[in-house]
């Protein structure tokens, strides 16, 4: 004898049935924060993000979303509190002023959604409004710039750093492990103490420099630098900032490649993308110390996603690496 349902009972059981569907195929949507989208380094984390997500199986979004250009990280922290506000699932930022941040992340904390940092960390004060870090050791970036500077220039001598923005985190890391190794001594806090004679290692007046991400700033402060000092020993940038403009980067430097050839121009840069790498192979750099945007982008996606999952939070820090190159290892030093 067949038993017939009445309307409310079969109404009753789709709903069942669409509410279980939907829960299994929840999509969560992660979102990558860089600190501008016009830049090369962050296109690499970019792709890792998107690789992670097409192997996700449909598990997750990956958003790529960030300021459009260089700025003071302002646009950035509004960028973050809007992805709050639309409740995505977790937040992945690499902070262009890192106390700036501290606003927007803790809102995020309050409502619940995970956040790591990547690339850039927050300072040490508000580590606890992220999870983890998820990038390189940025302080081991300056450390390996300065070996390769004394490796070219042993007797020390008048030096150019060119950073970021004045309040990035991870560059002030990188400018104080540039300090300490060619000081010699450790300094208490990020970006070190300025060099006035350590080692035989003196600033330049006017440096460092602050680029904020603008690259043609970058590559005019680098050409009104070596007009302006043409006895300076050695200009080391904790960016690509002035190299991801090539063109105007060959015309600059090209200008300086006898005394880059002779040993008097350490010309050491941070990053090894492939435009970079093609810059030192025609000797318009002594070395490149570069970092791996691609994985970065890929483990935040994939951590989120164990996080979600039940699989437990991250370790912090995880680092990701370094690849320290010079012309004669410009083959193999970048690792895959």
């Amino acid at each position: 004898m067949l038993k017939y349902l009445t309307g409310t009972a079969i109404i009753a059981g789709l709903l069942a049935i669409g509410a279980a569907g939907a829960m299994a195929q929840q999509k969560y949507t992660f979102a990558l924060v860089p600190k501008n989208m016009n830049n090369p380094f962050f296109d690499q984390a970019r792709d890792g993000c998107k690789k992670a997500e097409s192997e996700s199986n449909g598990a997750f979004e990956c958003m790529y979303i960030g300021p459009g250009e260089h700025g003071g990280g302002e646009e950035q922290v509004q960028i973050v509190q809007d992805l709050v506000a639309k409740k995505v699932d977790g937040i992945a930022v690499s902070p262009a002023n890192a106390a700036a941040m501290a606003v927007a992340l803790q809102a995020a904390k309050e409502a619940g959604i995970p956040v790591l940092t990547w690339d850039s960390d927050v300072l040490p004060e508000n580590k606890d409004l992220r999870i983890a870090y998820v990038g390189t050791k940025n302080y081991d970036i300056g450390v390996n710039l300065a070996k390769r500077v004394q490796e070219l220039k042993p007797k020390g001598g008048t030096i150019c750093i060119q950073s970021g923005g004045a309040a990035a985190a991870n560059h002030n890391e990188r400018m104080q492990g540039i300090r300490d190794t060619l000081s010699g001594k450790k300094s208490a806090a990020s970006p070190g103490d300025r060099l006035k004679g350590e080692n035989g290692w003196t600033e330049a007046e006017g440096c460092p420099l602050y680029t904020d991400d603008d690259f043609p700033r970058s590559v005019q402060q680098l050409e009104d630098t070596l007009g302006k000092l043409p006895d300076l020993d050695a200009f080391v940038p904790t960016g690509g900032f002035p190299q991801f403009i090539p063109d105007a980067y060959r015309a600059t430097v090209g200008k300086y490649k006898d005394r880059i050839d002779s040993g008097k121009l350490a010309l050491v840069v941070a990053d090894t993308l492939p435009v970079q790498m093609d810059l030192m192979k025609e000797g318009l750099s002594k070395g490149q110390v570069g970092q791996r945007p691609f994985e970065m982008g890929y483990k935040t996606m994939m951590f989120f996603k164990d996080m979600k999952d039940g699989k437990g939070n991250p370790t912090d820090p995880t680092y990701t690496g370094l690849d320290v190159c010079t012309p004669e290892t410009a083959a193999t030093c970048v690792g895959k």
